[in-house]
C-alpha cells in the first residue's frame, strides 16, 4: 500500500507510477472515468479514460504505439489524490495499455488517454466514497447506514485503502480504552465491519473486513491496543441477525458467537448491552 505521492497542481486528482521503478513516474490526470466500472467480458478488466493527462516515463513511451505491442506500458500504482496533491490511497493495476490518444480540452499540452488495465480491487461503488474523502465530507458517523448491501463491501475497501491517509499518523489508542459498538444498523457481515471500523477509528474507519482481517487488527497497529473494552449496544438484535452457522474448531457456531470469541481471545472485554 502506497501512502504518499508527488504533489500535483490544482485539479489533478490521479497519478500513475510504474510498479517496477518508483522513479518511473507516469504522470497526472485530472479525471479517471472507468476505473470503478467493471467490464462485462472478464473480472477485473477496466477501460479507463484519463482526461487532462501529461504522460511521462513509461506511459509516454507507449502513447506513440497505439495498436502495437509497445502500447503496453506495464504494471503500475494508480494513486488517488486529495485537493493538495497528497495520495489518499492507491490501487495496483496490471497491464496498462494505451488504446486511444486525443488532444485534451483541459489545457494546452495535455492529452486525453484511454487505457485498458486490470484491477480487481477498485470496486463498483467505491468512487463515491473517495469523493467524500477528497471533499472532507466523510466526517460524521453513520454515513454507511443507508448503503445498499452490495455497496457496503466497496465502503469497506475504501476504508482499508485510505486508512493511513485518514489516520494522518495518529497512534493507536492506548490499552484500556472503552469503545462503544452501535448494533442498530448491523444486519450482516459487511455492516458489522462498517460499524466496528467506525467504533474504533471514527467515520470511515477500518478495523477488518473479514474474520481473518479482524483478528489481524486486534494484534495492534490498526487503531486500538488490546486489552480494551467493547460495549456492544443492541447486541440481542445483532445476535439474531448474525445467526448463520460458520465453521469453527471442527464444528459450527453462529457468526455472532465466533466474532465474540475472536474478540475475547485477543483481550477484548465484550459487554453485551
Amino acid at each position: 500500500m502506497r501512502t504518499s505521492g508527488r504533489g500535483g497542481s490544482e485539479g489533478q486528482r490521479y497519478a500513475l507510477t510504474s510498479d517496477e521503478d518508483d522513479g518511473d513516474f507516469w504522470g497526472f490526470a485530472h479525471e479517471a472515468e472507468g476505473l470503478f466500472t467493471p467490464l462485462p467480458e472478464e473480472e477485473g478488466a477496466r477501460r479507463v479514460h484519463l482526461a487532462g493527462c501529461l504522460p511521462q516515463g513509461g506511459l509516454l513511451k507507449s502513447v506513440d504505439h497505439v495498436g502495437s505491442r509497445r502500447a503496453v506500458a506495464g504494471n503500475a500504482w494508480f494513486d488517488l489524490l486529495d485537493g493538495n496533491g497528497a495520495t489518499m490511497g492507491s490501487y495496483f493495476v496490471n497491464e496498462v495499455t494505451v488504446v486511444d490518444v486525443k488532444p485534451s480540452a483541459r489545457g494546452a499540452g495535455l492529452i486525453d488517454l484511454t487505457v485498458t488495465l486490470w484491477c480487481e480491487n477498485a470496486l463498483a461503488g467505491a468512487e463515491r466514497v473517495w469523493h467524500l474523502i477528497r471533499a472532507g465530507r466523510l466526517n460524521c458517523t453513520g454515513m454507511w447506514h443507508d448503503l445498499a448491501p452490495e455497496d457496503r463491501n466497496a465502503w469497506l475497501s475504501v476504508a482499508l485503502w485510505s486508512r493511513e491517509y485518514q489516520r494522518q499518523g495518529r497512534p493507536d489508542a492506548p490499552a484500556g480504552q472503552v469503545f462503544t459498538l452501535d448494533g442498530r444498523h448491523i444486519v450482516d457481515r459487511d455492516s458489522f465491519y462498517c460499524a466496528i471500523g467506525e467504533a474504533i477509528n471514527g467515520p470511515g474507519g477500518y478495523f477488518g473486513w473479514n474474520l481473518d482481517a479482524l483478528d489481524d487488527c486486534l494484534r495492534g497497529g490498526w487503531g486500538a491496543t488490546a486489552p480494551f473494552t467493547l460495549h456492544w449496544d443492541f447486541s440481542a438484535e445483532v445476535r439474531a441477525r448474525l445467526a448463520e452457522r460458520v465453521p469453527a474448531d471442527g464444528g459450527e457456531v453462529s457468526l455472532f458467537d465466533l466474532i465474540q470469541e475472536i474478540l475475547e481471545e485477543r483481550g477484548v472485554s465484550v459487554i453485551l448491552r
